[in-house]
């Protein structure tokens, strides 16, 4: 049988990348495009109370300011602006009044006929603002931190079990530490951008930036008052999101209102210093409390988190979940609040939650371990957790142990000299540290359609997205395995709003829901296929039972006699029709309320730190993936290096930083805001481990794109500690830091 499914494939998509073919938001063209420019607001909190734009009027070739005065009056109520990821509260809408919410907020939009003149129209336009007390610095308020509501989740906290505050009170050995992290913004290569084309019947073709096509249909359609048909979506490329495209950006509400006011082609593209007036990762401060018994079991467990969000919305994430889960431990509290600030709302970025209360729980664990003596693999093997403590189920499977085994084997932990800069290359500190990670692993609802034509090609499509992660490749592997084409005749479609259902592309659930789908849509076709060929005259495959039939390189043969064999294309010809199609939707199935689905990692990090300048370097990184069935191991080792690099930027590099008397981030661009760069990439090794799990899926995959980045930055964090025998519990860790 053909077999694609866990080949090394290259990307089917790589030669339109690379040759630019790929046509991503900000390049395609209409007749008469015209473009926009954005202005921002200079102040985080107040009211406007006049706009000048007579002289970027005057102008030629511009054609309009858009502002609150002179904008059509969009939906009313918060609900009929809520995508299908807004948390509860009121969502941000563009030009529909005049308060200003947070520095950045889009004020008005000017149109011209090129984006210099855009420009530069902006630059003359004159607005008066009556400024207002902000506040934006997280610490200087925590003290009106509140619980926020829930909203797709059942409940942003656990609820607590046993008696954590007195067993705590009663352990011999006990570590308590505040820990605090920075805001961070996700900085794709492409910018958030729309060109909107204003077609012959007046219908719109939306060439968006974004995580989810159909997402941005519905808000659009329901925001706009517009039919289904009236406005189509299109991403057919991606170029990287990490969570900012999942809910629809300012820029498309902007480029759509311009383009119906105007019935012109319109293109609004963000700037990257307006990349940084959008959503970001919220700053927040936590506090872990952990004792434990002389023999370093886990007595009792406190996480406490507060986070930011915006004033008109209550975004919180799963910060403090893992400490119940990741760890066996009968007493445990938690306790999440967020304070409202004047920047814009927080939202999802790669391992949304996890990055931050990961970060802070496996650095308490190193804690631990350092006041128990014990090492701290050795802690984690010892509180190994067997079931899922939050939700008292097991888990549908967990390969932990061989991840902690393949990477320390790899790495070579068991040589560390567990005494604080004792290791030494030449003048060089080095420093080896390691942390455990844990990402849910989801299947949602979703759908896929086939067409398999009489040529004996097959065209599967699902209005699924590819951020880069290899969505192409591994829905063309699935599908082409299934019905046991070669790879060249499947093509996969994606990024279309017309397209069958699926969710966004996010929290590493994209293969598990839509690759389902396209499994379950191919097994489909299968089926009708050998129906068919079974009811041909003198049929060389009468009378055999499915399990006897196999699909190999575009035929139908015999398993016990090859001789006896069919290819798709003579089935089709023979039985007079040009194509089989078919949809198939695919669910969770009822087992999953049974067990918890989660993928797991260890992540081992060598550091060398300059003892006299304080300078860092990630020399090694070794990292054990177990994500259930993989795919694709060259695209899955390729999400996980690039996860690895995200986590070495948390720990060292990135950072927002807010002037708080302005109430504005000052890091607005790439020369400030600090990321990795190839330099500062060491050697990364990538085990993929082994595992099966029948439960999560009937592919038995469970996602990649978060559970690299989670053990990092604890990792290099931790390894900075055996180097210098200084914990720095604030990211990024820097040079000033540790001097």
């Amino acid at each position: 049988m053909t077999t694609h499914v866990g080949e090394r494939v290259s990307r089917v998509d790589g030669r339109a990348k690379v040759t630019g073919k790929a046509r991503y938001a900000a390049e395609h063209a209409a007749p008469d495009l015209v473009h926009g420019f954005v202005i921002g607001s200079a102040v985080a909190r107040g009211t406007i109370t006049r706009i000048d734009a007579s002289q970027a009027l005057a102008l030629p070739g511009v054609l309009q300011v858009f502002t609150h005065e002179n904008a059509p009056r969009l939906a009313r109520g918060d609900k009929r602006w809520r995508d299908e990821l807004a948390p509860p509260g009121s969502p941000f809408r563009p030009l529909q009044d005049a308060e200003i919410r947070w520095s950045g907020q889009p004020i008005a939009l000017v149109v011209a006929d090129s984006l210099e003149l855009a420009r530069h129209a902006a630059s003359l336009v004159r607005v008066e603002v009556a400024p207002a007390p902000h506040e934006t610095d997280l610490e200087a308020h925590r003290e009106r931190a509140y619980k926020p509501p829930p909203h797709e989740r059942p409940s942003v906290t656990p609820p607590s079990r046993g008696s954590a505050d007195k067993a705590f009170a009663r352990a011999p050995v006990r570590v308590q530490a505040e820990y605090r992290v920075p805001v961070e913004h996700h900085n794709p290569m492409e910018p958030f951008a729309t060109t909107v084309v204003v077609d012959e019947d007046g219908t719109l073709t939306v060439y968006d930036k974004t995580q989810g096509v159909q997402n941005v249909q519905s808000y659009l359609t329901t925001i706009f008052g517009a039919e289904a048909g009236e406005i189509r979506v299109l991403a057919p490329f991606v170029g990287g999101a990490f969570g900012s495209g999942l809910r629809p950006q300012y820029q498309v509400v902007l480029a759509v209102l311009a383009a119906r006011q105007l019935q012109r082609s319109v293109r609004v593209a963000l700037t990257r210093q307006q990349m940084f007036t959008i959503g970001h990762r919220p700053t927040t401060w936590q506090r872990l409390s952990l004792a434990a018994t002389r023999d370093g079991a886990l007595a009792a467990a406190i996480h406490e988190a507060v986070a930011e969000t915006s004033r008109f919305e209550d975004y919180s994430e799963t910060v403090v979940d893992w400490t119940g889960l990741m760890y066996r431990c009968d007493n445990v509290r938690f306790a999440h609040e967020v304070v409202a600030l004047d920047l814009f709302t927080p939202m999802d970025m790669r391992a949304p939650g996890a990055m931050w209360g990961v970060y802070a729980l496996e650095c308490a664990m190193d804690e631990l371990a350092v006041a128990l003596a014990v090492d701290p693999l050795e802690l984690r093997l010892i509180n190994y957790a067997e079931h899922d403590g939050n939700e008292k189920r097991p888990y549908s499977s967990k390969e932990l142990r061989a991840c902690y085994h393949q990477a320390a084997e790899r790495f070579g932990w068991s040589q560390r000299d567990p005494e604080p800069r004792s290791m030494r290359d030449g003048d060089l500190l080095v420093g080896w540290g390691m942390a455990t990670g844990a990402w849910e692993s989801t299947q949602r609802k979703a759908s896929a359609r086939a067409v398999l034509t009489a040529d004996g090609r097959l065209a599967v499509a699902s209005a699924t997205e590819d951020i880069g992660t290899g969505t192409y490749t591994a829905m063309t592997q699935i599908a082409a395995d299934a019905l046991g084409l070669p790879l060249e005749r499947v093509t996969f479609k994606l990024g279309d709003s017309a397209l069958a259902s699926a969710p966004v592309e996010g929290g590493s659930f994209t293969v598990a829901s839509v690759g389902s789908a396209v499994d379950a849509v191919c097994r489909e076709l299968r089926s009708k296929l050998l129906k068919l060929a079974q009811q041909l005259e003198g049929s060389p495959l009468a009378r055999l039972r499915p399990e006897d039939v196999e699909f190999i390189g575009g035929l139908l043969r015999a398993r016990a006699d090859p001789s006896r064999a069919l290819t798709f294309a003579e089935v089709l010809h023979r039985a007079g029709i040009d194509h089989l199609a078919d949809e198939v939707t695919t669910r969770p199935s009822k087992a999953h309320e049974k067990y918890s689905r989660y993928t797991h990692s260890a992540a081992f990090a060598e550091v060398k730190v300059d003892p006299e300048l304080g300078t860092i370097r990630v020399t090694r990184v070794v990292t054990a993936i177990a994500g259930g069935r993989v795919i694709n191991p060259k695209t899955a080792e390729s999400q996980v290096i690039g996860s690895v690099v995200w986590g070495i930027g948390a720990a060292l590099q990135e950072h927002s930083v807010i002037d708080h008397a302005l109430g504005r981030f000052i890091t607005h661009n790439l020369a400030d805001y600090h990321v990795p760069v190839h330099a500062d990439v060491p050697d990364i090794e990538v085990i993929l481990v082994e595992e099966r799990d029948e439960i999560v899926n009937a592919l038995g995959a469970k996602g990649l794109g978060e559970i690299g980045v989670v053990a990092v930055a604890p990792a290099i964090a931790n390894a900075v500690w055996h180097a210098t025998g200084k914990r720095i519990r604030e990211l990024p860790i820097t040079l000033d830091k540790l001097l």
